[in-house]
C-alpha cells in the first residue's frame, strides 16, 4: 500500500430511523426486540483507491453521502461495515473552525489546533507566521475569536488548516470562503499542493473546479458509487443524474430512462422563487437548455455550442411576437442576451390557438460560474408595447470551465512570445 494514499472498501454507513422518538425506548425496552427501526444507508458498499500524489473528486446531489465518506476517512464517523486505510497525515477542510474555543484568541486557537493535530509547539512557532499572514485579519489575531466576524473566522480556521503542509487534504465546499482576494489565494494554495504532489481529496458542486483539477472523479447517488473514471465523462453522467434522465436496478445498473411525454422543464432544476408576469395572450408553456450532446440540462460546458429553447402557446391572434431570452449573474447583471427582433427574425401573425417552437443556438463564452436565465414573449400591438409572459429568472444556468480569463467573457486571446 506504500503508492495508495486512501483505501476505501467495502464500506457502508447505516443509520436506524424512528417513525417516532419513543420508539427507540420501547425496542430497548421490548422482551422480544423486536426491531422498531428501518435502516438507511447513507453510504452502501463503496470502493475506491486514492493514490499518492492524485487529486480525485467526490460529486453527487445533496443527501448522496459525500459528506458521510469524507467524515469516516477523517475518523469523526465509524462506518457499519468495511474499512478505510489512510497512509499519510491528514488536514481536512470540513467544518472550518470546528477545534476553536471562543474565548481564546487567534493566536492561542492557532497552538490549540496545531497540538490536535500533533504538532509540538517548536512546530507550530515554526508555521504561526505563514498562517497570520494567510488568515490577513491584522490585530485581531491577537483577540478573542467569538469577536471576530463570519469572514474573519473562516479566514483564520482556513489558513490553519491548509498551512500545517499535510500529506494529504480533504476539502469539502471549502474553497469559496472570505472575500474574492481570499478566494483567489485559497486556489492557489491548492494549486500549490498540487503541484507539490500532495494526495488531495476534493467534493464540490462547482463542477469547473473538479473539471479543472481532478485526475479522476467519483460519482456518488443515494449512497452507491455510479461511476468513477475521467472527470468530462463522470460529469457528464452526473448532469444527467441532476435531470433524472440515469436510473438504476437493483443491481446497480445504469440505464437511461426515457420519457418523451413529460415536459421539457421537468427535465430542468427550477427557480421556486421566479417571477412571472404579463397579459398571456401569449403564454411560455415550456422551456429547456440544451447541451452540444442534445441533453437537457442547467449545466453547459464553455466553448461548446448550446441551445435555449421555449415553446409559445397564443391565446390570441398576434402579429410580430417577439421572443427574448437574457442572462444575468447571481447579482442581477444582465450579461448577454437577444431577441427574434435584434436578430431580424420576422414572424409574422400567429393565429389563436397556435404552438410556436423557438430556438436560441450560441457558443457558451461566459466564464465558468453560475448564472441565471430569463424568458420572455412581448409585441407591439393597437401601437402599444405588451408584455405577453416573462418568466424571470426562471432557472440557472451552470457553466464548466477549466479556464476562467479575467471579466465576464472569454475573447480567447491568443498569444505569442518571441
Amino acid at each position: 500500500m506504500n503508492d495508495i494514499a486512501i483505501k476505501v472498501e467495502q464500506l457502508s454507513k447505516m443509520y436506524k430511523l424512528y417513525d417516532k422518538p419513543i420508539d427507540r425506548l420501547k425496542e430497548s425496552l421490548s422482551i422480544t426486540k423486536k426491531a422498531l427501526y428501518h435502516e438507511h444507508y447513507a453510504l452502501n458498499n463503496i470502493d475506491f483507491e486514492i493514490k499518492r500524489g492524485e487529486t480525485v473528486g467526490i460529486i453527487g446531489t445533496n443527501g448522496s453521502g459525500k459528506s458521510t465518506i469524507l467524515k469516516i476517512i477523517t475518523g469523526v464517523l465509524s462506518p457499519t461495515i468495511g474499512s478505510v486505510k489512510v497512509n499519510g497525515r491528514i488536514s481536512a477542510l470540513l467544518e472550518l473552525g470546528a477545534g476553536f474555543n471562543q474565548e481564546y484568541t487567534g493566536i492561542q486557537n492557532i497552538y490549540l489546533n496545531g497540538t490536535m493535530m500533533g504538532f509540538t509547539k517548536e512546530e507550530i512557532d515554526k508555521k504561526v507566521e505563514n498562517i497570520i499572514e494567510f488568515a490577513d485579519i491584522g490585530e485581531f489575531i491577537n483577540q478573542p475569536v467569538k469577536t471576530y466576524s463570519s469572514g474573519m473566522f473562516v479566514r483564520l480556521a482556513f489558513a490553519v488548516a491548509i498551512n500545517i503542509e499535510p500529506e494529504i487534504l480533504i476539502v469539502d465546499e471549502a474553497l469559496s470562503v472570505g472575500d474574492a482576494f481570499f478566494q483567489a489565494k485559497c486556489y492557489k494554495k491548492f494549486e500549490d499542493f498540487k503541484k507539490e504532489g500532495k494526495t488531495i481529496l476534493l467534493v464540490s458542486h462547482d463542477l469547473s473546479s473538479i473539471n479543472k483539477y481532478c485526475d479522476r472523479v467519483v460519482l456518488l447517488n443515494n449512497g452507491i458509487k455510479l461511476s468513477e473514471g475521467n472527470p468530462k465523462e463522470v460529469i457528464d453522467m452526473y448532469k444527467k443524474v441532476l435531470v433524472n434522465q440515469l436510473d438504476y436496478d437493483q443491481k446497480h445498473v445504469l440505464h437511461k430512462k426515457i420519457n418523451k411525454e413529460k415536459q421539457w422543464k421537468e427535465s430542468l432544476m427550477i427557480n421556486p422563487n421566479l417571477l412571472e408576469y404579463g397579459n398571456k395572450l401569449a403564454e411560455i408553456i415550456d422551456f429547456c437548455i440544451i447541451d452540444n450532446t442534445g441533453m437537457i440540462t442547467n449545466n453547459i460546458t464553455k466553448d461548446k455550442i448550446f441551445m435555449i429553447r421555449m415553446k409559445v402557446l397564443f391565446n390570441d391572434k398576434i402579429q410580430d411576437p417577439i421572443f427574448a431570452f437574457t442572462i444575468k449573474d447571481l447579482k442581477g447583471t444582465e450579461i448577454t442576451g437577444t431577441n427574434t427582433m435584434i436578430e431580424k427574425e420576422d414572424v409574422g401573425i400567429v393565429e389563436q390557438g397556435n404552438i410556436k417552437e423557438i430556438s436560441f443556438t450560441q457558443e457558451m463564452n461566459l466564464q465558468g460560474g453560475e448564472y441565471l436565465l430569463s424568458l420572455g414573449c412581448t409585441g407591439y400591438r393597437d401601437g402599444e408595447f405588451n408584455v405577453y409572459h416573462r418568466l424571470y429568472d426562471i432557472c440557472n444556468i451552470s457553466v464548466i470551465s477549466d479556464k476562467n480569463s479575467i471579466g465576464y467573457y472569454d475573447m480567447r486571446s491568443e498569444v505569442k512570445i518571441k
